[in-house]
């Protein structure tokens, strides 16, 4: 979800995951992975609580840095420019390496055990976020159904992303999309 890190715990992400695209994540080891990478399974295990969190364990850094870039914002800002400031510092984290980013997907996709993960980390965040705006005075309506048209822009945006095969950055599919949304409303 970022460029690999250097050590052991970039070389394990990077290893799960080209494992995981040629033998399927089912199919993968952690002692394959470990393998992989040049250290022991107690060194993965140091790392990652398992399999999965190799893709998932950058959650909590996601949230962090969205609360913050919400708790940042200023007090003029509407509901949605919070949680738009709010996505911006997740594409600050997960746009820099589209590749990568690509890889991760392709692995989720092919797994329904890790496409239901997704969505709990999503939802996590919604409702992280949403507890964020009530802090800042917004009301509970409004502040979940900011969250829940962010998580979808998020969504939508992403896959725009992904799928693109011009320079487009995540942080501006973001950006297009929240046009879209309000557009979209606006007609109505």
């Amino acid at each position: 979800m970022g460029r690999w890190e250097p050590g052991a715990g970039g070389r394990l992400r990077e290893a799960a995951l080209t494992l995981y695209l040629e033998h399927g994540f089912e199919q993968t080891m952690v002692a394959d992975i470990a393998e992989r990478a040049g250290v022991t399974a107690r060194t993965f295990f140091r790392h990652f609580a398992d399999k999965r969190e190799v893709l998932f364990d950058r959650s909590p850094e996601l949230e962090e840095k969205s609360l913050a870039a919400l708790e940042a914002a200023p007090a003029t800002a509407s509901t949605l420019e919070l949680v738009a400031a709010a996505l911006d510092s997740v594409a600050d984290v997960i746009g820099q390496d589209r590749e990568l980013a690509r890889k991760r997907h392709t692995v989720i996709m092919a797994n329904a055990d890790l496409r239901e993960r997704e969505l709990i980390k999503l939802a996590d965040m919604s409702a992280a976020l949403a507890d964020g705006l009530r802090r800042r005075g917004v009301g509970d309506t409004e502040a979940s159904l900011a969250t829940e048209a962010g998580s979808a822009v998020y969504r939508v945006a992403f896959q725009r992303w992904v799928d693109a095969t011009d320079d487009l950055d995540l942080r501006e599919a973001i950006h297009r999309s929240f046009a879209q949304l309000r557009a979209l409303t606006a007609a109505n």
